[in-house]
């Protein structure tokens, strides 16, 4: 018997928060943001080390709920080795589905466990808070560059 999706979503989030993938500081970094959500408390630093138009390796560092630092860790594990074009694509399906719209998931992997917090207006900024912290680290470094 297997579990249902809410329980298996919630497995996948838990492991993320556990056991959260690329945790601490990036060094040397292209760039590095900080965002919180002074709401509930939720902190987030993100390091970004770029290469040939693309997210060499990221880190993050925080503390904050579940959902925040699952988001973050899972967001980390899909930006790794990607194109910055893709990255802002994600980034986009993300909010969007965050939102409530229709998005395709299959872009989305292990991430559309994240999509039952959009029941809890409360929590989705606990979700996106890595998400546009990651954004404003890449709109940072794109003014930096010449």
């Amino acid at each position: 018997m297997s579990l249902p999706l809410d329980d298996l979503y919630r497995e996948i989030i838990l492991d993320h928060y556990k056991r959260p993938r690329n945790r601490g500081e990036l060094d040397p970094h292209t760039v590095r943001a900080e965002g919180n959500n002074p709401l509930c408390g939720d902190e987030i630093q993100v390091d970004v080390r770029l290469a040939d138009g693309k997210i060499e390796a990221i880190a993050f560092q925080g503390r904050g709920c579940s959902i925040s630092q699952a988001s973050a860790s899972m967001m980390t594990e899909a930006v790794k080795d990607q194109d910055l074009k893709d990255v802002a694509e994600l980034v986009d399906i993300f909010k969007r589905m965050m939102h409530g719209e229709d998005v395709d998931l299959d872009e989305l992997g292990d991430i559309e466990a994240l999509e039952g917090v959009q029941k809890f207006p409360v929590r989705i900024k606990c979700a996106l808070l890595a998400w546009t912290t990651l954004e404003q680290a890449l709109d940072e470094a794109a003014e930096e560059t010449p």
